[in-house]
């Protein structure tokens, strides 16, 4: 069991970085102005569950892994960069509003892939968790109840993020002109995250 003092602590931090935009928040928001709100809510979902996987991966202690071992970080960041240049081409040429019946599949698969690529995030669970962590206590539940926390909360803000874009680009969407500006700017919104990915320092 872990100490109700500790999660009183623990829910406003998590909170507060949910709350702080990044690249979780923009990947939504990019998806909203390509498929829309329902993609939004699917590529919120994708994440989430990225972060629980990431959750269950430094529980296990395989984060300290890719901490400690720059060629398997760059070798992860390279296919997020990789994937991420791939969305931001598919997004020129489809618009911003995809195909409906697949967009929320598609969206929630690429969104769980965008955020396992991303070794940045290993690296803060390593980082943020373990300072609520009991040592006393099994670790691994611990781990997966801290980022069942980050992720609920990442789940909501991201998914309304990215739903006020998708009703946004619907209603702008209806000018041709305007359809292709948007998926201009989603491509650039992935574009923009490739880069900042490709640039990072793994401290």
């Amino acid at each position: 069991m872990i100490d109700g003092w500790v999660l009183l602590a623990f829910a406003p931090a998590a909170l507060a970085l949910n709350l702080t935009p990044g690249a979780d928040m923009m990947f939504c928001i990019g998806q909203g102005l390509r498929r829309g709100p329902g993609a939004a809510w699917a590529a919120s979902a994708g994440i989430a569950l990225g972060g629980m996987v990431h959750g269950l991966v430094a529980g296990l202690g395989l984060g300290a892994l890719v901490a400690h071992s720059p060629w398997l970080f760059d070798v992860i960041r390279w296919v997020g960069v990789a994937y991420l240049l791939v969305l931001a081409v598919q997004s020129l040429r489809a618009g911003p509003m995809g195909d409906a019946p697949k967009a929320g599949r598609h969206a929630f698969r690429e969104a769980m892939v965008v955020n396992l690529t991303n070794p940045k995030v290993i690296l803060f669970t390593l980082a943020f968790v373990p300072q609520f962590v009991d040592p006393a206590q099994p670790v691994l539940p611990q781990f997966l109840v801290f980022a069942g926390i980050l992720s609920l909360g990442g789940l909501v803000i991201n998914g309304l993020a990215g739903v006020f874009a998708g009703g946004l680009g619907r209603r702008m969407a209806r000018s041709a002109r305007v359809a292709r500006g948007l998926g201009w700017l989603s491509a650039g919104v992935f574009a923009a995250l490739a880069v900042r990915l490709a640039v990072m320092e793994r401290t």
